[in-house]
C-alpha cells in the first residue's frame, strides 16, 4: 500500500497527496456550494417581478468544507446598460442551515441581473484562529506575523491612495509594536513602559473597521459565483397598484344610433376620475371590417347602420395602426391621451390580434394566415362556434413568414407607444405562441421599460402561469367565478403567498364585456357592492367594465353574457340613472388611495371569522404603520353576525393594550382591548366593513396616492 508522503500529512489538499488510482484534482475547482437561491423562478429560466422602490431580498444556502470564515456577496447590475456589477454584503441568518440573506433597493424601471458570490474570508479566518489560541494561553507570535503579512500584501491591491495610506499606517504601527514586544524584558520581569502585549496587539488586529476594510480589499483567490445570473423585472408602481375602468369609446356619446367620439370620451374623464380610477381601458379603436359583419346580440346579419364588433379589425381605412373614422382621427386620439395625462390618468389599449377579411394584411401578406387545401383563408372557429368576421393570424406561418409577422406585431405596439400609450391589455394571448410573447415583451421593454402588458387569458392555470413567466406584467384571474369563503381563501392564498406571486400579479375584474357573472345577474345591488370591495382589496390592481357602476345586469337567457351588448351595437347610457353605486365606488377607491397597505399585493392574510358567510382578511405595510382589516358578507340576501378574531400578536399589540378600529366606510370608531370584535353585516345597508387599526394615542398619518 502506498505510503503517505510527509508533506501531505494533515492536509487533504496538500501538494503531493496520494490520490486514488485514476483520480485527478479538478482544475480551478472552488470549495463553495451555493444553492436554493430565493427568489428564483424555475431555476432561473424566468425573471421575478418587483416594482421601483422595492428592496429585493435574496436568500441562499452558502457553505464550504472546513471551518474557515466565509464572505458572501449579493451582486447586481442593470441588464442592458453594460455597466459594472455592484456588491452588497450578505449576512448569515441561520448558521445551522448556512442560510444567508442580503438585498438591494431597486432604483430604476428596468431589468436587473443578480447573483451570489462567495469566497474565503482569509483575514477573519486567520483572526478567529489567532484569537482562539490567545484565549487558550498559547504564544501567538507567529500568528501575529502572519496577520501583518496579510496587511502588507493587501496594500498593493488597494487602488485608492487614501485607503492604501490608512492600511500602510496601520501595518507600520503594528510592525513597530510587534518588534518592540519581541525585545527582552528587564531583570525584574517588568515590561518596559509603552510596550504592548500580544493580546493588546491582537486587539488592534480585531478592530471592526480594519476587519471590514480587509474583507473588502482582500484577495478572492477562491471566489465562486453562481451562474447563470438570475433576473428581476423592475416595473413601475402602476404595474402593482391601479384601478382600471373599461369602456367602449363609441358608447360615450349622446345620440342614439351614432358613434361616440374621442371628444365624448374626454367629456367623460372628470366623472371617471371622480370615481377614483387612474387607468382608462379602451376596447379596440381600429377600423371595423365590413365582410360578415355581426349584428346586434351577435346575430350573423348586420343592418346598414350596425357598427359590427370592434374585435373584427381592419377595412379600407386601415388596420391595427389606424383609428376607426367614427371615433375621430389620430390627432383626436392624441388629444384624448393628453387629456388623460392632464388629470393623472393613463390609457390602456386593447391589443386584439384579429383581422377582418377586409384588413390590409389579407391582401398584402396572405402568407400570414391559415389556409384551406383550396388556398382560401380560414376564418376563426371554436367549434361549434364560427367567427366568420375574423381571420386568425398564423404565428407559425411557413416559409419564414412568421418572422415578418412577429416584427409587424411588435411594430404595432411601438406605433401606439409613440402615441403615448404605455399599457396594453392583450386579447387571448394563450392562442399565440408563448415564445412570441417572451420575445416581444422583452424587446419592447428594452427601450420602453415602463410599458405594461395585461394578459386576458381565461384559460388553464398552467398556460396562465406560463404567460406570466414569459413577461406579462399582469394577468386576468378566476376571481369572477370565486364566490364562497373557502374557495376565495384558497385561491387568493395561492395567488399572493405561493411561488406564483414572484412572477404573476392578478388584476381582478368584477365583470367584462364577455362575462356578466350569475351573481351580478341575480343577486342585486348588494352583490355589486360586495364584489367591488372584494376586487378592490384582495388585490392591489383591479378593474370594472363600464355599466358596473349602474348595476347593469340584463343578460342573455341562460348565459353569462350581456343582453344588447356594446360589442355589437351603439349604446347610449344614462350615467346617473337611479340605483347607481358611483359614490360607493368613489369611497372605496379613496380608501385605497389613502391606505398604502392596499397598494401592496403579497401582503394579503386571511383571519378567522366565526360565520361561514363572512370573509375576514387584512393587509399591512411592512413597518406596521398602516393596517387595514376587511370583513365582507358573502351572502347578498341575508344579514350575518360574527366574531372577528383580530391577530393582535401579529401586529405587536399586547392583550391588555388599547387600540382603535376605525370603520373607513361608516366613520365609526371603536376602542378595543383584546382580539375579538363583533360585526353585523346587513347587505341592504352595508355588506362590508373596512377597518383601519390604529394604536391608541398614535397620530394618524394622512396618505393620498392618486396615480403614478
Amino acid at each position: 500500500m502506498p505510503k503517505e508522503s510527509d508533506n501531505a500529512k494533515g492536509s487533504d489538499n496538500a501538494k503531493g497527496a496520494i490520490m486514488p488510482k485514476g483520480a485527478t484534482m479538478p482544475a480551478n475547482e472552488n470549495p463553495f456550494i451555493i444553492e436554493n437561491i430565493q427568489p428564483c423562478v424555475d431555476g432561473g429560466r424566468f425573471p421575478v417581478k418587483r416594482e421601483v422602490g422595492d428592496v429585493l431580498t435574496v436568500t441562499a444556502a452558502v457553505f464550504r468544507d472546513g471551518h474557515d470564515a466565509v464572505n458572501v456577496l449579493l451582486k447586481y447590475k442593470e441588464k442592458h446598460d453594460g455597466g459594472k456589477w455592484h456588491e452588497t454584503d450578505m449576512h448569515c441568518i441561520n448558521p445551522g442551515l448556512d442560510v444567508w440573506s442580503g438585498g438591494f433597493r431597486i432604483e430604476k424601471n428596468t431589468r436587473y441581473l443578480y447573483t451570489i458570490a462567495a469566497c474565503t474570508d482569509i483575514y477573519r479566518s486567520w483572526l478567529n484562529d489567532a484569537t482562539k489560541k490567545a484565549q487558550a494561553g498559547q504564544n501567538i507570535k507567529s500568528e501575529l506575523r502572519e496577520g501583518l503579512i496579510l496587511l502588507e500584501n493587501t496594500i498593493a491591491r488597494v487602488a485608492d491612495e487614501e485607503d492604501a495610506a490608512y492600511l500602510a499606517n496601520v501595518a507600520a504601527m503594528l510592525k513597530k509594536e510587534m518588534e518592540s514586544s519581541g525585545k527582552k524584558k528587564n531583570p525584574a520581569g517588568i515590561k518596559p513602559s509603552g510596550r504592548k502585549s500580544q493580546d493588546e496587539i491582537l486587539k488592534i488586529f480585531s478592530d471592526s473597521l480594519l476587519g471590514d476594510f480587509m474583507v473588502r480589499c482582500a484577495a478572492r483567490e477562491d471566489l465562486t459565483e453562481f451562474a447563470p445570473a438570475l433576473e428581476v423585472v423592475a416595473d413601475r408602481v402602476r404595474a402593482r397598484y391601479a384601478a382600471w375602468y373599461e369602456l367602449f369609446p363609441r358608447s360615450q356619446g349622446r345620440a342614439p344610433g351614432k358613434s361616440g367620439t374621442f371628444k365624448d370620451c374626454i367629456a367623460r374623464l372628470p366623472e371617471i376620475k371622480e370615481m377614483g380610477f387612474d387607468v382608462v381601458y379602451l376596447t379596440p379603436i381600429h377600423p371595423i371590417g365590413i365582410t360578415k359583419r355581426k349584428g346586434p346580440n351577435n346575430c350573423l346579419t348586420a343592418g346598414p347602420g350596425d357598427p359590427g364588433s370592434p374585435y373584427a379589425i381592419g377595412n379600407a381605412a386601415g388596420g391595427h395602426k389606424a383609428v376607426e373614422p367614427g371615433l375621430g382621427a389620430i390627432e383626436d386620439f392624441r388629444e384624448f391621451e393628453r387629456a388623460c395625462r392632464a388629470v393623472g390618468m393613463e390609457i390602456a389599449m386593447d391589443f386584439a390580434i384579429n383581422c377582418s377579411p377586409d384588413h390590409p394584411y389579407v391582401s398584402k401578406h396572405p402568407d400570414w394566415f391559415f389556409k384551406r387545401p383550396d388556398g382560401t383563408i380560414k376564418y376563426a372557429e371554436n367549434p361549434p362556434k364560427k367567427y366568420e368576421d375574423i381571420y386568425p393570424l398564423n404565428f407559425y406561418a411557413p416559409g419564414g413568414a412568421w418572422e415578418s409577422l412577429w416584427v409587424e406585431m411588435r411594430d404595432v405596439i411601438l406605433f401606439w407607444v409613440n402615441q403615448g400609450v404605455k399599457i396594453f391589455r392583450v386579447d387571448n394571448p394563450h392562442t399565440k405562441p408563448v415564445p412570441f410573447w417572451r420575445w416581444l415583451i422583452e424587446d419592447i421593454q428594452r427601450e420602453h421599460p415602463d410599458v405594461i402588458f395585461l394578459a386576458e387569458a381565461f384559460t388553464r392555470p398552467p398556460m396562465m402561469r406560463a404567460l406570466a413567466k414569459a413577461g406579462f406584467t399582469q394577468s386576468y384571474t378566476y376571481f369572477t367565478w370565486r364566490n364562497f369563503k373557502g374557495e376565495l381563501t384558497e385561491y387568493f392564498t395561492e395567488l399572493t403567498q405561493s411561488p406564483a406571486a414572484e412572477y404573476m400579479r392578478g388584476n381582478l375584474f368584477t365583470n367584462t364585456p364577455d362575462i356578466l357573472p350569475k351573481m351580478l345577474q341575480e343577486d342585486g345591488r348588494a352583490a355589486f357592492k360586495m364584489r367591488l370591495v372584494l376586487a378592490a382589496t384582495l388585490s392591489s390592481v383591479y378593474g370594472i367594465y363600464s355599466g358596473f357602476e349602474l348595476c347593469e345586469n340584463s343578460a342573455v337567457d341562460g348565459k353569462e353574457e350581456y343582453l344588447n351588448s356594446e360589442k355589437y351595437e351603439f349604446t347610449v347610457w344614462d350615467w346617473d340613472r337611479p340605483g347607481n353605486i358611483k359614490d360607493f365606488i368613489a369611497s372605496i377607491n379613496k380608501i385605497r388611495r389613502e391606505n398604502p397597505a392596499l397598494h401592496l399585493y403579497k401582503n394579503l392574510r386571511f383571519y378567522q371569522a366565526d360565520d361561514e358567510n363572512i370573509l375576514f382578511y387584512g393587509k399591512s405595510t411592512e413597518d406596521g404603520k398602516n393596517i387595514v382589516l376587511v370583513a365582507v358578507n358573502l351572502d347578498p340576501f341575508g344579514t350575518h353576525d360574527s366574531l372577528l378574531h383580530i391577530p393582535i400578536d401579529e401586529f405587536g399589540i399586547k392583550p391588555d393594550e388599547n387600540y382603535e378600529l376605525h370603520n373607513l366606510i361608516t366613520g365609526q370608531r371603536s376602542l378595543m382591548t383584546g382580539n375579538q370584535f363583533h360585526v353585523s353585516l346587513n347587505p341592504d345597508i352595508e355588506s362590508s366593513f373596512l377597518f383601519r387599526l390604529e394604536r391608541w394615542g398614535e397620530k394618524e398619518e394622512k396618505f393620498d396616492y392618486f396615480g403614478m
